[in-house]
């Protein structure tokens, strides 16, 4: 099964201008989650997605792979499907986002295993168990709740299941790495805005409103995304001990 890695990256960032340019260890951020992706076993090419030159010539200067996209596109996944469009031999596209630096290879590979083990899923995704209160509480931090054979029921930045009967079920966080067959993501990326997604402002809900299964791994990774100076510092605190 040949699968391709594409990683989203725009310049402009609300809150961390510039972000997949800043140093980490002495190499721009989007480089460094470059080398980390490009350690997983099934993955035939990486490939970083940009509108931004910039960008581009980061990674070209660093030994990576960088297509230039769209500038108008609404969100990631439209900038994926561009890429996709133009790889009609790939059959699986992983989806790394270009602030996690910190990525495990292992991740990706049990992503893409996924596709493997059956041959009717459509689309996969990852979460993490919560045990902080005041985490799943965030609306910043988007919960995820899962039937019997781990398929996403709903997403939700409101705290789901309500703790009517506290410990009853787990709590669980929705990280935005996300795989796709290759059909499947042009088919989603050309789907109309659904309510709920509109609501929750949330993309991935498009999907379940479409009536598809999103299969998603638990996983005991831990995810650090850079959206301020201070998560910069603590990747780059962490980055030093590797």
């Amino acid at each position: 099964m040949k699968a391709l890695c594409i990683i989203p990256a725009r310049y402009a960032s609300t809150r961390l201008p510039g972000k997949p340019l800043k140093d980490i260890c002495g190499k721009p951020m989007i480089c460094r989650v470059y080398e980390r992706a490009s350690l997983a076993k099934s993955v035939d090419k990486v490939i970083v997605a940009t509108d931004d030159e910039r960008i581009l010539q980061a990674v070209e200067k660093n030994s990576g792979r960088a297509m230039m996209t769209r500038a108008d596109h609404k969100n990631g996944t439209d900038r994926l499907a561009e890429v996709a469009e133009k790889f009609s031999d790939v059959e699986v596209i992983v989806n790394v986002q270009g602030d996690e630096p910190l990525i495990e290879a292992d991740l990706i590979d049990e992503l893409v295993a996924q596709f493997e083990l059956d041959a009717d899923l459509q689309m996969a995704t990852v979460a993490v168990e919560l045990h902080d209160e005041d985490e799943m509480k965030n609306p910043n931090n988007v919960k995820v709740v899962l039937d019997k054979k781990n398929n996403a029921l709903y997403f939700s930045r409101s705290l789901i299941p309500y703790p009517r009967n506290f410990g009853k079920a787990k709590v669980y966080k929705h990280i935005g790495i996300y795989a796709y067959r290759r059909k499947f993501l042009l088919k989603y990326s050309k789907m109309d805005s659904t309510p709920l997604e509109e609501s929750e402002s949330l993309e991935q809900l498009r999907v379940l409103e479409n009536g598809y299964k999103i299969r998603v791994i638990i996983s005991d990774c831990k995810f650090i995304g850079v959206d301020t100076e201070e998560d910069l510092k603590l990747v780059n605190e962490i980055w030093q001990k590797l």
